[in-house]
């Protein structure tokens, strides 16, 4: 059976020629399997390929062992918290990360375009949320690698695209999920948490798609509607990653100075002013008097005692001994 490879396969494949480190060339080759069709024709060149990149990831592995730098298989954390981006291949991940980032994907209408890790920061506001885009589920080079980045991941995203049997697919995501034994929560729990990115709005079928994934799902992970392609639902979905982050914003105060709003401290929600003051300076916890705080309080400059329970945006002053 003739394999019938896509133009895409040898781009690929002349870009897996020109590179040279063994790094270059286990991203090159993964791009290049990604882009082959599955079908009885391509068996044995799937098999070839797959042999010939588990050679090339053993040689990358001892590399680093012996001094090399950089590792392709992990995403160092960075801003107030990570999250991970979940989905089928064309469900739109990639559209989402430059739609709420300073990353620029490859964006593209064959599937998986995604062949390796790639993060942008996303702004809130004051704040930076770092957001991993992620080859799709079911790309059998690289799910091994992929379910221990989600593992790390602070906040999982589940991409959905809502024309394309969303309920179903959904599904098929939480199934992933438990087989990768991946501890996700629901609402209200104090765990790493999963959040669903309903896409593609924008197309005829969506309402319908969207109505039934609500209907299964809303009551136990929070779901946000949006269209990447058309810039609908951006803004909101900043502001939905925020609240449902579990994360809080809090300003530190110098007595007899104004407070540094430009450098929050980000801390889990429901932490008091003693959580807070481990973060600042171990001499805090341990020669704390009182705290005072603006915001939450009853009033400006309120004393309090070190389990106060602290909430986004307020400030507060320290008092030591």
């Amino acid at each position: 059976m003739p394999a019938n490879l896509p133009p895409e396969y040898f781009r690929a494949d002349e870009k897996f020629k020109q590179v040279s480190s063994p790094k270059e060339k286990v991203s090159a080759l993964e791009e290049l399997i990604a882009t082959i069709p599955k079908h009885k024709g391509t068996d044995k060149l799937r098999a070839d390929l797959r042999k010939k990149l588990s050679r090339l990831r053993d040689e990358s592995a001892k590399k680093k062992k012996s001094g090399g730098k950089g590792d392709l298989y992990t995403v160092e954390k960075q801003g107030a918290a990570q999250v991970a981006l979940v989905g089928f291949a064309n469900s739109g991940k990639s559209a989402v990360l430059a739609a709420i980032t300073n990353a620029r994907p490859h964006i593209a209408a064959y599937p998986m375009t995604t062949v390796m890790p790639l993060s942008g920061m996303m702004f809130f506001e004051d704040i930076q949320f770092q957001i991993v885009d992620l080859p799709p589920v079911g790309n059998e080079t690289t799910d091994g690698w992929v379910s221990g980045i989600l593992r790390n991941a602070d906040i999982l995203m589940l991409v959905i695209d809502l024309s394309d049997r969303s309920e179903g697919r959904t599904e098929f995501l939480f199934d992933q999920i438990n087989e990768w034994k991946l501890q996700v929560f629901r609402q209200g729990a104090d765990c790493k948490r999963l959040i669903i990115a309903a896409n593609k709005s924008d197309l005829p079928s969506a309402a319908e798609g969207l109505k039934a994934v609500k209907q299964k799902y809303e009551s136990m992970y929070p779901v946000a509607e949006l269209s990447a392609a058309e810039k609908k639902g951006i803004e909101e979905l900043r502001r939905f990653i925020f609240d449902n982050s579990g994360i809080i914003r809090v300003y530190s105060k110098k007595i007899g100075k104004p407070p540094d709003l430009k450098t929050p401290f980000t801390i889990p929600a429901g932490s008091n002013v003693l959580d807070l003051a481990s973060e600042i300076h171990k001499e805090f916890v341990d020669n704390l008097k009182y705290a005072c705080i603006w915001g939450s309080s009853k009033f400006d400059g309120q004393r309090v005692q070190k389990d106060y329970v602290l909430h986004d945006r307020d400030i507060v002053e320290y008092h030591i001994k």
